[in-house]
C-alpha cells in the first residue's frame, strides 16, 4: 500500500536488504524475512522489532525515494507480500521513472515525487469507497461525475445513486439521482439543456409515493418552497427505502441530536455505505419486533427451523443473533416468536447431521429446557460465533456476579433431544437477597391491599381460577419464561386479560426485564441510596404528581404506596436524566407497582421508556408525534370512509395521543385498561394501534355525523368510559385523568367488553405488521422533526419582529440562511467545530438541566461567512472586510461566549438596511472603541480587548434582563431631554464613549475601504478627505485646550462620573499612547457632524439597498463559498 512519505536514515543498523534499486527508488526486504529458519540475523532482527515497535508489526517489504547526495530517505510504500511491492514498482517504473530525469534540481524530485504519492493515496481511498459497492469501477466512475456536476466538498460522500427521471411539468428529464450524506442531487444533461438541482436531507419535509395519470408510480419529495417527482426507477421500492433512510437519519442528527436515540454507527456519517443502510434498516426491524434494548448490535442473520413441541413439526423461520439474545421468528411475523438470552444459556452445540435433521444446533438453557435448530448453513461458523459470545458472557458474570451466582454454576449438561419444561424458577432464593428489603417493597402492592377488594367477588374469583389453569396447561404445552413459544394461542389467552396472580411474572417475561433484573443485581438499591434526597426539577414534578396517580386505589391512598411510587420514579429520573421525569410516567409506573414487586417494576419502567416507547419519553415527546402521524395515515387506509367523512384528522389524533402515552391508563375503566396493557407487553405498540382503530370503526357512524371537536371528544370519552371487563365490578373508579363528562343529557351507550375490543381488533386489524409500522415511523418522523422546526422558526421570528424594520418575508429569508450556515457546518466542518455547533444550539432552561428550545447560534467563522454574503457596503480590502467582521462579531457577542444568536445579527442587519444614517454611522463608531476594536486585530479575543468597563455600552438592542438595570437612569436622561425642550425620542441610549486618535485612524480606514468599486468612487475619496481633515482639527483644537471641550464635559456629567474618574477610564484603554495622544479625543457627535457636512457621504449612507436581492444572491453563493473555504481548512489541516 502507499504511505504517506516519511523521513528515515540511510540503513544504518542493517535491518533491511535491498532486493531492486534504481537512481530514485529503493526495494528492500526486512533482514530475516524470507531466509531459512533458525538463521542468527532474523531472530535478532526480530527480537528488536518486538522490541523497538510498540504493534510488534513491521511490514518486511517496502520501497524508499532515495535523492543521490543525500542522507534522508523516504518510504513510500510497504506491504506483507512481494507481490504487492512489486506492483507499486512496477508502476513507479513506468510511469515515474523516466519522467525524474528532465529535472535538473533533485531536490525536486522528492518535492514531485511526494506529491504524486500523496494523489495515489486519495486514489486509493477514494477507491476503498467504491470497493464497499457492489461494482466498484462503476460506482468510481459516477463518485468522479457526481464531484464534477455538484462541486460539493470531497467530505460530502455520495452513499449510492439511480437512474430515473424527474418531472418537470409535463415534461419527464432522465437523468440521475444522487443520494449522500446530507443531500440528494439530481442531474439531467438532454438535448443540448441541463438540469442540475440540490436538496438538503434538512429541507425535506415529506416524502411519499404518488401515482399520477402519467406517472404509474413516483417518489415525490416535498421541502417548503417546492415539489418534486421522481420516477422511472429500475427499484422503485429499494430508492424509496434509502431516501427515507437518509432523510430520517440526517433529520436526526441534525434537528434532534440531543434528544432521539440514533445508532453510533450513524453518528458517523462518513461510515454510511448502502451495504451499512441495509443492515440498520434490518437492525431496527429486528429490535422492534423483539422488543430488544437499544444497544444491541445485530450479528448473523440464518434461516433455518426449530422445533416447536406444539406443533409437533419443525416451524421454517429466520434466526437473529445479537450481542445477548438468540431470537428467532417465523415466515408469518407473529406466528411463533421465540426469544432466549444468551445469560439464560448453559451451552450451544452441534449434532450429528441426518438427511431428517440436517445441520442440528442444540441450545439447553438453565431452566432444564433445550431447543433444536435445523437447517442451519454455516452452522459452524455460527456456532462458534455464538460460543465465543457465550463464553464471555460467562465470564463476565463470574467475574461480577454475587456469591450465590457461584453456587448455581453447573456443569453443561448433555443435550435434550427429549423436550420437556419445568414450570417452576429455580432463581426464587435471589429474591429474597435484596440490598434494601426493609425499604424497597418485596411484594407487588396488590398483594398487600387486595382484601380489602375481595368481598363479594366470587365469581371474579372463579374466573381468576379458571385463567389461572388456562395459564398453567399453556405454561406445560408452550414454556414459561422468556423463552416460551409466543404463538396466536397466547394472544387469545391475553386478550382475555392475564390472572392477577401471573400478571407481573408475565410482564416481566414478555418484556424481558427479568434479564435486566438478573444482570444488575444490586442496580436498583443503588439508585435508590444514591438519588433519594437529591433536589431537581424532575424530583419536584414528580412530588407534585405523586397524590395524582390512581388516588382511588387503596394501594395509593397509603404512605406505603405513594413511597414505592416516590422510589421508582426518582430512581428512573436519575439512572436517565435525558428523559428524566415526563407526565404519564407517573400513571404507568403505579399499574406496574400494583402487579410487580417494587424493583421488578423499576425494570418494567425501564423496558417501557427505552425499549417498547422509544423517544416516547424525551422532552419534545416525539416519539408519541410520530406514532400520532402514523395513526392518522392508518386511519385513512384502514378506515377510508371515515377518513372521507372527516377530513381534518387531527382531531382524532389529539385525542388518541393520551391513548399511547398512557397506553389507554387515563381513558378506560381500570381493569379494563389493564388488560390494554398486558396485550401491550405482549405485543407491544402494534396493540395500541390496533386497539385505537378498532376504537374509532367501532364509532364510526356517530364520529361522521359530529359537526365539530367538541362532539367527537365526547362520542370516544362517552364509548371508552363504559368499555368494562369481567373484574370490573370490583373496580374502585377510572383514574383522574380520564376525560370526564358532566353532560346528562348525552344519550346511553351500550355496554362493550374489552375482550370483544381486543378481540375485534385482531380480527380486523391483526395484519399490521411490526415492518410496516418501522417503515411509516421512519416517514412520519420527518414532516414531525420538520414541524417543530418550524415552530422554533415562527417563534424565533415572532420575538425578533417587534425590534427590526425588516419585512417579515425578508426576515423569514434571512433565518433560513443563518440556519443554513449552522448546518454547513455539520455537514462538512471537522468533528470538533461540529459538536460545538450542535451543542451550541440547544439552549438550557434555569435549572441547567432541562433543554427549552432549538436556537441556532453561529460561531466566529461562520458569521464571517453571512457577514461577507449580506454586508451591504463594498469593500476593496479583503483584509480590512476579515477585520471589520471579526469586529462586528465581537461587538455582536453579548453574552461573551463567542456565539451570536439570530436576534442579534438580525438587529444588525435590520441597523444596516432600515435604520437612519445616524444609527449606521453610530454602529461603525462602535465597531472602532473597545469592546469592538481590540488591541490585536489578529486575535480578536476578548481576554485582550483593552477595556471592558460597565460604563460602556455593550448592546446593540439591550436585552430584557439589562432594560430593569438601567430602568431609573433612562427615566432621568428623558426628563433632562425634556427639560432641555429637545424632540422626544422612542430609544434611549447610553452615551458613546470618546474615541482617541488610533481608533480614529482605525474608523478612516474603514470609510476608505468601504468606497472601493463604488460609482462615485472619487467624489467619496474626495468628500472623507475633508471630513477627515475636520475632524483632526476639532481633535487638535480639544487637545490643545489641556482638557475635555464643553461637549466632553457636558457628556461625563450625563454618564455620572468625575474628570477623575474619565481620566482613569482612558488610561484603561492600555494601547502604550503617550498621555499626551490620550487626550486627543472626538467624540460620536463630532464625526456626525463633519460627516453631515459631505453630500456625497450622505447619500451614500442614506441609498436604499435591496436586502431582497442580497439575499436572494447570497442563497446562490453560500453553499458554494462554504464548501470552499471549509476544503481549503480541511487541506490545510
Amino acid at each position: 500500500m502507499w504511505l504517506n512519505p516519511e523521513e528515515v536514515l540511510k540503513n544504518a543498523l542493517k535491518l533491511w536488504v535491498t532486493e531492486r534499486s534504481n537512481d530514485f527508488f529503493l526495494l528492500q526486504r526486512r533482514r530475516g524475512h524470507g531466509e531459512p529458519t533458525g538463521r542468527i540475523t532474523g531472530l535478532l532482527v526480530g527480537a528488536l522489532d518486538t522490541v523497538l515497535d510498540s504493534n510488534a508489526r513491521v511490514t518486511p517489504f517496502r520501497i524508499l525515494l532515495q535523492v543521490p547526495g543525500s542522507q534522508v530517505s523516504w518510504v513510500i510504500a510497504s506491504g506483507a507480500a512481494i507481490e504487492e511491492v512489486n506492483k507499486h514498482w512496477d508502476w513507479l517504473v513506468h510511469n515515474l521513472l523516466h519522467s525524474l530525469s528532465v529535472f535538473e534540481n533533485k531536490e525536486d524530485v522528492a518535492s514531485f515525487v511526494k506529491g504524486k504519492v500523496k494523489g495515489l493515496i486519495a486514489e486509493e481511498v477514494r477507491g476503498r469507497q467504491a470497493a464497499q459497492e457492489e461494482d466498484p469501477e462503476k460506482f468510481r466512475e459516477v463518485l468522479l461525475k457526481f464531484e464534477l456536476h455538484f462541486g460539493l466538498p470531497s467530505s460530502e460522500k455520495l452513499v449510492t445513486y439511480y437512474s430515473c427521471c424527474c418531472w418537470k411539468g409535463r415534461v419527464p428529464r432522465q437523468g440521475f439521482l444522487y443520494l449522500s450524506i446530507n443531500h440528494m442531487s439530481f442531474y439531467s444533461f438532454l438535448l443540448g439543456k441541463e438540469v442540475k438541482f440540490v436538496i438538503p436531507w434538512a429541507e425535506m419535509t415529506r416524502l411519499e409515493r404518488v401515482s399520477t395519470g402519467l406517472m404509474t408510480e413516483a417518489i415525490r419529495v416535498s421541502t417548503r418552497q417546492r415539489q418534486r417527482e421522481f420516477s422511472m426507477f429500475l427499484n422503485l421500492d429499494e430508492a424509496f427505502g434509502v431516501i427515507g433512510q437518509l432523510a430520517d437519519i440526517a433529520l436526526r442528527r441534525l434537528l434532534d441530536s440531543e434528544g432521539l436515540e440514533l445508532d453510533r454507527v450513524l453518528q458517523q456519517p462518513t461510515r454510511i455505505t448502502k451495504r451499512i443502510l441495509e443492515e440498520q434498516a434490518l437492525r431496527e426491524y429486528v429490535l422492534a419486533l423483539f422488543r430488544l434494548p437499544r444497544g444491541e448490535k445485530l450479528h448473523e442473520v440464518a434461516s433455518c427451523s426449530v422445533w416447536t413441541p406444539h406443533a409437533r413439526c419443525h416451524t421454517a423461520g429466520t434466526l437473529y443473533t445479537t450481542d445477548n439474545y438468540l431470537c428467532f421468528s417465523s415466515r408469518e411475523e407473529g406466528s411463533c416468536i421465540l426469544l432466549i438470552p444468551l445469560s439464560e444459556v448453559l451451552s450451544i452445540e452441534k449434532a450429528e447431521s441426518t438427511s431428517l435433521l440436517p445441520n442440528p444446533v442444540i441450545v439447553s438453557v438453565r431452566t432444564k429446557k433445550a431447543f433444536q435448530l435445523i437447517e442451519l448453513q454455516d452452522r459452524n461458523e455460527l456456532v462458534e460465533s455464538l460460543n465465543s459470545r457465550l463464553r464471555a458472557l460467562q465470564w463476565k458474570r463470574s467475574m461480577f456476579r454475587s456469591r450465590t451466582d457461584s453456587k448455581r454454576s453447573v456443569s453443561s449438561p448433555t443435550p435434550y433431544y427429549t423436550f420437556y419444561y419445568d414450570t417452576g424458577y429455580s432463581d426464587e432464593e435471589e429474591i429474597e437477597e435484596q440490598v434494601l428489603r426493609n425499604t424497597v417493597n418485596c411484594e407487588a402492592l396488590m398483594t398487600a391491599f387486595h382484601q380489602s377488594q375481595e368481598a363479594g367477588t366470587d365469581g371474579n374469583k372463579s374466573t381468576e381460577q379458571v385463567k389461572e389453569r388456562l395459564w398453567e396447561e399453556h405454561f406445560l404445552e408452550f414454556g414459561r419464561g422468556v423463552h416460551m413459544f409466543r404463538t396466536e394461542k397466547i394472544q387469545r389467552l391475553v386478550a382475555m386479560g392475564m390472572p392477577e396472580s401471573l400478571r407481573g411474572e408475565l410482564w416481566m417475561a414478555l418484556s424481558d426485564a427479568s434479564s435486566e433484573l438478573e444482570s444488575h443485581q444490586g442496580y436498583y438499591a443503588g439508585l435508590v441510596q444514591k438519588s433519594m434526597g437529591h433536589s431537581s426539577l424532575a424530583t419536584e414534578e414528580i412530588e407534585r404528581d405523586l397524590h395524582r396517580s390512581l388516588p382511588d386505589h387503596p394501594a395509593f391512598q397509603n404512605p406505603t404506596g405513594i413511597a414505592a411510587l416516590r422510589r421508582v420514579l426518582t430512581a428512573y429520573a436519575h439512572r436517565n436524566p435525558k428523559i428524566g421525569y415526563c407526565q404519564s410516567m407517573n400513571i404507568l409506573a403505579s399499574v406496574l407497582l400494583l402487579y410487580a414487586k417494587e424493583e421488578e417494576a423499576f425494570w418494567l419502567l425501564v423496558a417501557v421508556c427505552e425499549r417498547m416507547l422509544p423517544d416516547y419519553f424525551n422532552r419534545r415527546v416525539i416519539g408519541a408525534q410520530v406514532d400520532q402521524s402514523v395513526f392518522e395515515e392508518l386511519i385513512r387506509e384502514r378506515l377510508p370512509e371515515l377518513a372521507e367523512q372527516v377530513p381534518d384528522l387531527s382531531t382524532l389524533s389529539s385525542v388518541s395521543l393520551s391513548w399511547f402515552l398512557t397506553l389507554f391508563l387515563s381513558v378506560l375503566p381500570f381493569h379494563s385498561a389493564v388488560c390494554v396493557v398486558d396485550c401491550f407487553f405482549f405485543h407491544g405498540i402494534k396493540a395500541i394501534f390496533q386497539l385505537g382503530l378498532a376504537a374509532l370503526e367501532a364509532n364510526a357512524a356517530e364520529l361522521s355525523a359530529s359537526t365539530d371537536d367538541g362532539q367527537a371528544l365526547m362520542i370516544l370519552t362517552g364509548f371508552l368510559d363504559q368499555v368494562g371487563s369481567e373484574e370490573s365490578s370490583c373496580v374502585p373508579s377510572s383514574p383522574p385523568a380520564a376525560l370526564e363528562s358532566s353532560d346528562t343529557d348525552a344519550p346511553a351507550v351500550r355496554h362493550t367488553n374489552i375482550t370483544d375490543l381486543i378481540n375485534a381488533s385482531y380480527e380486523k386489524f391483526g395484519d399490521l405488521t411490526v415492518r410496516q409500522i418501522e417503515r411509516l415511523r421512519c416517514r412520519h418522523r420527518i414532516r414531525v422533526l420538520q414541524a417543530h422546526e418550524d415552530t422554533t422558526k415562527e417563534n424565533a421570528l415572532r420575538v425578533v419582529s417587534p425590534d427590526v424594520s425588516i419585512s417579515p418575508e425578508n426576515l423569514a429569508d434571512v433565518y433560513d440562511l443563518f440556519k443554513t450556515e449552522h448546518f454547513i457546518s455539520l455537514y462538512w466542518g471537522d468533528s470538533s467545530s461540529a459538536a460545538a455547533a450542535e451543542a451550541a444550539a440547544w439552549r438550557y432552561g434555569d435549572s441547567g438541566c432541562s433543554y427549552v428550545e432549538r436556537q441556532y447560534r453561529l460561531d466566529r467563522p461562520q458569521f464571517k461567512s453571512l457577514y461577507g454574503l449580506l454586508t451591504p457596503w463594498p469593500g476593496g480590502s479583503t483584509q480590512h472586510a476579515d477585520t471589520l467582521a471579526n469586529r462586528t462579531f465581537t461587538l455582536l457577542d453579548q453574552d461573551h461566549n463567542n456565539l451570536v444568536t439570530f436576534r442579534e445579527f438580525a438587529c444588525w442587519l435590520d441597523t444596516l438596511y432600515c435604520e437612519e444614517l445616524n444609527e449606521k454611522i453610530r454602529l461603525l463608531y462602535r465597531l472602532h472603541i473597545p469592546p469592538a476594536l481590540t488591541e490585536s486585530e489578529d486575535d480578536p479575543s476578548l481576554m485582550k480587548s483593552p477595556l471592558l468597563s460597565t460604563n460602556r455600552p455593550l448592546y446593540v438592542n439591550l436585552p430584557s434582563d439589562v432594560q430593569d438595570d438601567v430602568k431609573d437612569y433612562q427615566e432621568q436622561l428623558k426628563q433632562m431631554l425634556q427639560d432641555l425642550a429637545k424632540e422626544k425620542e422612542k430609544d434611549v441610549e447610553k452615551p458613546l464613549p470618546l474615541m482617541n486618535q488610533r481608533e480614529f485612524i482605525q474608523f478612516c480606514k474603514t470609510l476608505y475601504s468601504m468606497f472601493h468599486g463604488d460609482p462615485e468612487e472619487n467624489d467619496l475619496f474626495q468628500a472623507i478627505a475633508t471630513v477627515t481633515s475636520l475632524v483632526l482639527q476639532i481633535g487638535e483644537a480639544g487637545h490643545r485646550a489641556h482638557g475635555s471641550g464643553s461637549e466632553v464635559a457636558s457628556q461625563e456629567e450625563v454618564r455620572g462620573v468625575g474628570p477623575v474618574q474619565a481620566t482613569a477610564e482612558d488610561a484603561g484603554r492600555g494601547d502604550g499612547s503617550s498621555a499626551a495622544e490620550m487626550e486627543w479625543t472626538v467624540s460620536y457627535a463630532q464625526i456626525l457632524a463633519s460627516l453631515l457636512t459631505e453630500q456625497p457621504l450622505v447619500n451614500f449612507f442614506e441609498k436604499p439597498v435591496d436586502l431582497s436581492a442580497k439575499i436572494a444572491e447570497a442563497r446562490e453563493k453560500q453553499y458554494h463559498q462554504r464548501a470552499g473555504l471549509l476544503t481549503l481548512q480541511q487541506g490545510s489541516s
